[in-house]
């Protein structure tokens, strides 16, 4: 024996199915969006190996330059950045150029009135040699450093992070 589905039935059933799959597509690629850092796999290694060799970094400031892939979305591009890298007895230090005041790039030497500074050209702003701003300046605060290692004779260079010189 077969039962009918009336008409009200019918219209129940395929409204509540349409609204059923409306609603998943909605909430799918929410639920998606949230649990997405566990689907990450973990970054390959983080430090970025150069081509400039340890044995060739003094007490002088030096330029060394890095390059690594960005993805933005759907596109990646190979970005080059450098950092100023230096030697402090048996220590590595790496400081970024991103001067803090207005985010303009700092050279070393760059003022023949401080030669053994480092000066940000826009607003004639001073760091010392461990990247502390130097009162009367425009700087807000010390240039970032980088993580920095020796690896099979070359510099690394590693992540960004507060300067902890200063």
């Amino acid at each position: 024996m077969s039962q009918k589905v009336t008409r009200r039935q019918f219209l129940n059933y395929s409204l509540m199915g349409v609204g059923s799959f409306m609603a998943a597509g909605a909430i799918l690629p929410m639920g998606r969006f949230a649990l997405d850092p566990l689907f990450q796999g973990e970054a390959q290694g983080s430090m970025i190996t150069t081509s400039v060799k340890t044995e060739e970094i003094t007490e002088e400031p030096v330029k060394v330059d890095f390059s690594y892939e960005q993805q933005d979305a759907w596109y990646t591009s190979e970005v080059t950045d450098f950092v100023w890298v230096y030697r402090d007895g048996d220590n590595l230090i790496a400081l970024s150029p991103i001067c803090k005041h207005l985010g303009c790039t700092v050279t070393w030497a760059g003022d023949d009135a401080n030669p053994d500074k480092f000066f940000c050209p826009c607003h004639n702003g001073l760091y010392e040699k461990n990247g502390k701003n130097i009162p009367g300046t425009p700087p807000r605060g010390p240039l970032d450093q980088y993580e920095v290692r020796d690896s099979d004779g070359f510099i690394t260079i590693g992540e960004m992070f507060e300067n902890e010189l200063v």
